[in-house]
């Protein structure tokens, strides 16, 4: 980066920030000293943050011997598709598509006669990725993929309607309830 780039990102942000900016961009286990050589921190500050969006859910662990490395967590992940979905579409728009991509995999499982695009591959004996049935399996992945997405954004919305997420139940009447949530 410019030198001159480098100096006004770290005057802008905080170290937290650096460290939050770098692990969002962060997918293969990396440890705390890389990731704080890049967010311009010390290796503690950067462990002490990271230490926080572990518990956060934000960010996964693995060790590699005696070091401890730090990836985005599926859940952070998921959170952030999430949160972009619903702000492009309503959670009606969603619960559609949750139906159609739905009823795309059913007419898969009922053409093929398998349950999953893995059993298709096995059943077919597909090895070439390349090849026809190579593109429906993919096509097969990613629908699944997206089902899934589709459903996490829909719950999330759901609990963040009802308070569920903030702590906050709100029943029909628009009433709230602090109580625990369990």
């Amino acid at each position: 980066m410019n030198d001159a780039v480098v100096e006004e990102w770290i005057e802008d942000t905080t170290p937290f920030e650096r460290v939050y900016g770098i692990i969002r961009t962060t997918y293969d286990p990396t440890s705390a000293s890389q990731i704080a050589d890049r967010a311009r921190v010390s290796s503690t500050t950067a462990r002490k943050h990271l230490r926080t969006l572990v518990n956060a859910g934000e960010v996964a662990t693995s060790q590699d011997g005696q070091t401890t490395l730090y990836c985005r967590s599926e859940t952070g992940i998921v959170t952030e598709h999430a949160q972009s979905l619903l702000a492009e579409r309503t959670p009606e728009e969603i619960a559609s598509g949750i139906a159609d991509l739905k009823a795309q995999i059913q007419d898969w499982r009922d053409k093929y006669g398998v349950n999953s695009p893995e059993e298709l591959a096995r059943e077919l004996n597909i090895e070439d990725a390349d090849s026809d049935y190579g593109a429906l399996l993919r096509e097969w992945q990613t629908t699944r993929r997206n089902l899934a997405l589709a459903q996490a954004t829909l719950a999330i919305a759901e609990a963040s309607r009802t308070g569920h997420l903030t702590g906050t139940d709100t029943d029909d009447d628009g009433n709230s309830d602090t109580s625990i949530i369990v």
